[in-house]
């Protein structure tokens, strides 16, 4: 764990953490905005790839503590429905996938990558309207908590499940089935070219 930062060394923190959250959701609501099948799994796993190294910085630093004992009210959470079906529909049979949320105490769970991706972009947007009031403590110890305790888990298990889809995509190869009648039709148009020549 680092040492104890300074007021202002937390609002940079709190600022680049911000930066980082704030990429995270334009990027994720462009992808299921945009509706290409072809290039949603890979760019999402970039995206969580990114927000996970955000995670890890979070995790690695000390304890941060709020100002007050109760959090202050930020509003409503953020609609996530929009993004959640819109997700859904681009994975498709790729979106249900298993994982074990505890390797400690192993059981395997059933979930839905765009329910996961959707839960992530709630916690990620409550902290970022924190920081967003000024409040960088209330935001750093938000993101901390909530990274330790949900969405640092869950964004770990949905990189696996992405990377799983483009392994599968890119290392698993259907056998070759067409020689054999590639071999013939070259074989035949030889044969006719041959007859014709004499």
């Amino acid at each position: 764990m680092t040492s104890a930062v300074t007021t202002s060394e937390g609002e940079d923190f709190s600022t680049q953490i911000a930066d980082s959250v704030e990429s995270f959701l334009i990027a994720v609501r462009a992808i299921a905005a945009e509706g290409n099948p072809g290039s949603a799994v890979p760019l999402l796993l970039l995206e969580v790839s990114q927000v996970l190294f955000t995670g890890a910085r979070l995790g690695a630093h000390q304890d941060f503590e709020p100002r007050e004992e109760y959090q202050p009210d930020v509003g409503e959470e953020a609609d996530v429905d929009e993004l959640r079906i819109g997700l859904a529909k681009l994975l498709d049979s790729v979106d249900t996938y298993s994982f074990v949320f505890d390797p400690y105490e192993p059981e395997v769970v059933d979930s839905q990558i765009s329910d996961d991706i959707a839960s992530i972009v709630t916690d990620l947007e409550y902290g970022l309207r924190h920081h967003r009031r000024g409040d960088a403590d209330e935001a750093l110890w938000w993101w901390q908590f909530s990274y330790v305790s949900n969405w640092g888990n869950l964004a770990g298990a949905v990189l696996n499940a992405l990377l799983t889809v483009v392994a599968h995509d890119r290392l698993d190869t259907e056998p070759f089935t067409g020689e054999d009648e590639d071999v013939a039709a070259a074989n035949e148009m030889l044969e006719e070219d041959e007859v014709e020549r004499r």
